[in-house]
This record gives structure tokens, C-alpha cells and sequence, in this order.
């Protein structure tokens, strides 16, 4: 009789396994979402600002479903575009991340590059996120200047341990990016100082959301700060949240909308549109772009 209960319990474990895994990776990865948010940082008169963040495609060729959506957003109507980073997982995705932006490409745009824009995915034990020291392993080259010379030929600003003031909405917004700093690309001393006091609003991007990063941004009064990476977790539990960022990241911040702590600063981590393509699967945390409307305080 035990033996026998043994034996239901474990194929009902295995199949409920089974039927968790399958949601997780053929369900819940392809529920792209648009998530919103009002963000309180313009001047008491000011009109609202849309901003559209995007992060972390990890784009294949074949993915077209993935690449429809993306292009649909152009329908939300915003006044900037961010992208922060991870379009690509394949050496020949750059046509596949330019289709996906094409409708947006004519509006004013702003993007910093992850590790998944310089070398592609290789397989890798999924345990190892929950090693902070584990060391970073390298795929193929991808194909980097050629998706900058795109994105930057189309007037979008590069933000790649850069800062610059552009227009967007009728409003002048103040830029400022690093590069990569989950693989060390990151140079903020080169674009550090005070944030402009004659702009409507000042914003700092980051692929991954390192704490020693966006300490500085907020300490040198960037308002909104742009980040990716983290896939919101990409495995959830439900009232448990994230289990890892694969960064400084407290796992409470690893998706959303947050005020960054001792500072007036917000932080909006996108969970991304897509995943590893070794791993292709979110449970709890699916795919999601956001509206963020910037509000009078």
C-alpha cells in the first residue's frame, strides 16, 4: 500500500513538473504584455511625456511573432523610444532586431548595448545565476557596429558611456548611458557631473542595473533610470517574487517601478521581451514592455 502511494505521488509530482514546464515554455514566454506606469518627475506645469522601454529581445531570425509586437508598440504613440540592451542572440539577428524597430525608428530613441549585443548565448547551467562570481562565458561575435550603425544612423542617440541633450515631445531631456557593467564596459567617470538644471527631465540608462552604477546616476540628479537584465527573474515565485537578479540588484527591485533608496531618483527595471535561448522558459514573470508617463511631481 505505501509502495503504491509512493508511486501516485511521484507521478503526479512528474506530471505536474511536466505541465509546469510546458506553461512556462510555450505559454507564458509568448505572452508579450505592455505594462504602465505614471512616473511623478516633470515641474508642477508640465505636460505629460510618454516614454516606451524596451529591453532584452534576444532576438533569433525565426522569432516573428515576437518581432510583430514589438513593431505594433509604434501604436502607443510615444515621445521616446529606450532601449537598454540584449537584442540579440544569434549572429544573423540584426535584420530580425531592425524589422522589430522599424516602425519606431522615426521617433527620437535612445539605447545602450548588454553582453548579448557583443557575444552570443552558449549553454549554461541555470543554477550558476545564483553564483554572483561565476565567470562570464563568451559565444560568437555578434555583429555590434553594424545594429549601432543602424540604430545611430537613425538619429537614436548612443548612449554607450555617453551623454548628450535631445528632443523629445517638445521637451529637451538630458541623456546619460554606460555600457555593460555585468561584463565591465561600463565607464562612468567619462560622463559623470552634475545633471542640467535648464531641462525638462534627466535620464540615465543602464543594460544591467549594478547599484554602484545607479548610486552615481542618482547622486548626480538623473530623475528616471533605465535598466534590463534581469529578465524581472524570470522564474518567479507567487508572493515570493524574483529568486535571483544575476546582479547588486535586491531581488524586490528586479522588475518595475521603484524609488532608489536614499535619493529622489526612480528606477524602472524592464523583465524584457525574451530569454535565453537555452533556457526558454518564465513562469510567474512573463515577457513585457513598458509605457512610462512622465507626470508633473
Amino acid at each position: 500500500m505505501r509502495s503504491k502511494t509512493v508511486r501516485r505521488l511521484a507521478v503526479g509530482a512528474a506530471a505536474a513538473g511536466a505541465a509546469t514546464f510546458a506553461y512556462a515554455s510555450l505559454v507564458e514566454r509568448n505572452m508579450f504584455t505592455l505594462r504602465r506606469f505614471d512616473v511623478p518627475v516633470l515641474s508642477p506645469d508640465a505636460e505629460p511625456l510618454r516614454i516606451l522601454h524596451l529591453s532584452d529581445f534576444h532576438l533569433t531570425p525565426g522569432q516573428h511573432r515576437k518581432q510583430r509586437w514589438i513593431g505594433e508598440l509604434a501604436g502607443t504613440d510615444p515621445d521616446l523610444v529606450v532601449v537598454t540592451g540584449d537584442n540579440m542572440a544569434h549572429v544573423d539577428a540584426v535584420p530580425a532586431v531592425v524589422r522589430a524597430l522599424t516602425p519606431l525608428l522615426d521617433r527620437p530613441g535612445a539605447f545602450v548595448f548588454g553582453s548579448n549585443d557583443y557575444r552570443g548565448p552558449v549553454l549554461k547551467n541555470p543554477f550558476g545565476y545564483f553564483n554572483r562570481d561565476k565567470p562570464y562565458v563568451q559565444g560568437a561575435v555578434l555583429p555590434t557596429e553594424e545594429l549601432r550603425d543602424v540604430l545611430a544612423g537613425h538619429g537614436w542617440a548612443d548612449l554607450n558611456n555617453a551623454r548628450t541633450t535631445i528632443k523629445a515631445g517638445g521637451r529637451t531631456v538630458e541623456l546619460v548611458g554606460v555600457d555593460d557593467p555585468h561584463i565591465g564596459r561600463d565607464d562612468y567617470d567619462s560622463v559623470a557631473g552634475p545633471a542640467s538644471a535648464d531641462v525638462d527631465v534627466r535620464l540615465g540608462l543602464t543594460h544591467a542595473p549594478e547599484p554602484r552604477i545607479l548610486d552615481r546616476m542618482a547622486d548626480d540628479g538623473f530623475d528616471l533610470l533605465l535598466a534590463g537584465h534581469t529578465h524581472g527573474g524570470q522564474v518567479a515565485m507567487p508572493f515570493f517574487g524574483a529568486l535571483v537578479t544575476n546582479c547588486g540588484l535586491d531581488r524586490r527591485m528586479a522588475k518595475g517601478l521603484h524609488r532608489w533608496p536614499y535619493s529622489s531618483a526612480f528606477l524602472h527595471v524592464s523583465a524584457g521581451l525574451g530569454t535565453h535561448p537555452t533556457a526558454p522558459v518564465r513562469f510567474a514573470c512573463p515577457p513585457e514592455a513598458s509605457i512610462l508617463t512622465l507626470v508633473p511631481r
